[in-house]
């Protein structure tokens, strides 16, 4: 089988790391998105275990199309009865760039209409009521080349199920486990954010440390499916279960916000390390460095002027307090462009990520 895992710009050597390691070959990497093989094993596995991925997709075939003709004999060429039942339901989404086939909602339909004559030819019937589990057909429009995909996760893999609910501007739990990634949390490692929020970077860093597959709380949409037998899930997260790993990992998250405090002492509790994370509310100004720590934090940053100019007051402070080192090293994500004159140090090495719409760097101090 073939599949596809979109992630965060900038990710994309980590989830491949990620793919390999679970058993992922033929690797093939582009911007935001890695296409590889694999058997109906791996689908579970790759839902269960991947920490950076924003989901699973099948992917189902590929061809060019400039016309609206092309495009619906593509799509009717496709084997969509492997995984489609004749009661399923198979809705359809997706995008277009730089094609002739601009308009989303006229592919829509197009991609619909072939789906439905190429699932009537197989079942010879003509009324589909789609009463049946989700089947959710994506496709991408690229240059006149067209994707079209299953998607297997159903909600998007950052839901982890832990973050009931969040602060104002939460850091997606992919993209926090990249970063996490690139930190080198490891087992026994100490790991310390000064501006918890909800306790997003403590998670993820237990998660690793710790060996926990971040889908072991949740379902995913193709446990629903016929086309997939349902033992390989069972077998699957029995593996990662076993997986877990007993070391001396710890963390310690501070804010200044009792409702930050509260909600990150919550969501380390619902996701199971709650015994492994201490919490305290802590003005960064009077922040001592925990010895031996990686400190990894996504600051405040304001996008109005009042807001901007007390991120940059906090950035100054930050560069007063964390004074990171070899043996203390500081791994922190942010917008602003001259984030290291504020800080006071410049960064051993930079990486362009995008958190969300918003391009960032990630300013890593190792040395």
């Amino acid at each position: 089988m073939r599949f596809c895992c979109p992630c965060h710009f900038g990710l994309e050597s980590v989830l491949a790391f990620e793919l390999r390691k679970i058993g992922g070959e033929n690797l093939e990497v582009s911007d935001g998105r890695i296409s590889f093989s694999g058997d109906v094993s791996l689908l579970a596995r790759a839902n269960i275990r991947l920490a950076t991925a924003e989901r699973v997709y099948i992917e189902l075939g590929s061809f060019k199309a400039e016309t609206f003709s092309e495009l619906f004999d593509g799509v009717k060429a496709l084997e969509l009865e492997e995984y489609i039942g004749k009661t399923d339901a198979f809705p359809v989404k997706g995008h277009s760039l730089k094609s002739k086939l601009h308009s989303i909602p006229d592919c829509q339909s197009i991609i619909k209409k072939a789906a439905v004559e190429r699932l009537k030819s197989v079942y010879h019937i003509e009324r589909f009521e789609e009463t049946g589990p989700k089947h959710q057909i994506q496709f991408n429009i690229l240059k006149d080349i067209v994707t079209v995909y299953l998607d297997t996760s159903g909600e998007g893999l950052h839901k982890r199920g832990y973050r009931r609910t969040s602060n104002e501007a939460p850091i997606k739990e992919t993209l926090a486990a990249g970063i996490v990634d690139l930190a080198r949390v490891r087992s026994g490692s100490t790991v310390c954010d000064p501006m918890c929020g909800s306790g997003t970077f403590l998670i993820e860093s237990a998660y690793k440390a710790l060996g926990i597959a971040p889908g072991l709380k949740r379902s995913f949409s193709a446990e629903m499916w016929d086309s997939v037998p349902k033992n390989i899930w069972q077998e699957e997260r029995a593996s990662a279960l076993g997986d877990i790993r007993e070391n001396d990992f710890k963390a310690y998250g501070f804010d200044i916000d009792d409702f930050a405090v509260s909600l990150s002492r919550s969501n380390c509790k619902a996701a199971g390390v709650g015994g492994r994370v201490t919490v305290e509310k802590r003005d960064i100004v009077k922040h001592v460095p925990i010895d031996g720590a990686i400190t990894i934090c996504n600051p405040p940053y304001g996008e109005r002027m009042l807001e901007l100019r007390q991120a940059e007051d906090l950035y100054r402070k930050m560069g007063q307090v964390l004074h990171p080192s070899k043996t203390n090293p500081a791994y922190i994500i942010t917008p602003h462009e001259e984030f290291e004159k504020l800080f006071g140090k410049k960064a051993d090495k930079k990486r362009k990520l995008y958190n969300g719409m918003l391009k960032c760097n990630l300013y890593m101090y190792y040395l």
